[in-house]
């Protein structure tokens, strides 16, 4: 389904100065090559492994702590920068795997009708929380990581934040969407967001 590829040398230069922005202490360059390295790992399984990448590579483009547009901000850059490297369709693809990174819930299939999609934006999504189901400290660097990120909220404000985030998370039925992810990150991940929440609360 790949004619050329989306995303060529000169965008991955523009993108990758983007990604080594200072203040950028996880939602950096290592995070997107961790997610491309996967998807290298999981291609086979890709309907349409370049739409993946082109989602990966802009999927946090746009990150300011101090806001909550980013995922939104960052579709509207992908289009931006795509328009006319493939088609409307496609592209709207890419804009709505971004967005839904916002939520970590997948896009609803009525409005699409795509079952090839909507497999391909679980895997991303299960890939861009794949940090969560890391060894133990992997995820405490990780966790350090964002909290630098998010260095001008104060400390109570925070830890009721993160806590609420993580418990979020534990709350539903499964984090990962795919049967792939659940079976290789899903217990550590239970594990490593319990053993914060015990951190982070008082």
């Amino acid at each position: 389904m790949e004619t050329q590829p989306l995303i060529d040398e000169p965008l991955k230069g523009e993108l990758s100065a983007l990604y080594r922005a200072e203040g950028r202490q996880y939602h950096n360059l290592a995070h997107i090559e961790a997610m491309l390295a996967l998807a290298r790992h999981y291609r086979a399984s890709l309907h349409d492994p370049g739409a993946v990448e082109a989602a990966i590579w802009f999927h946090d483009a746009i990150y300011d702590s101090r806001t909550k547009d980013n995922e939104a901000r960052s579709a509207a850059l992908a289009e931006e920068k795509l328009a006319g490297r493939t088609d409307p369709e496609r592209l709207g693809r890419v804009a709505t795997m971004i967005v839904a990174t916002a939520t970590h819930e997948l896009p609803s299939l009525q409005r699409l009708g795509d079952e090839h999609f909507i497999r391909d934006a679980a895997l991303f999504l299960d890939m861009d929380l794949s940090i969560l189901g890391a060894a133990p400290e992997a995820f405490d660097s990780y966790e350090q990581a964002v909290r630098r990120e998010y260095g001008w909220v104060e400390e109570p404000m925070w830890r009721a934040g993160r806590s609420a985030v993580l418990k979020n998370f534990l709350a539903r039925p499964h984090i990962y969407h795919t049967e792939e992810f659940r079976q290789r990150f899903e217990p550590q991940a239970r594990r490593n967001m319990a053993r914060s929440i015990a951190a982070l609360e008082p």
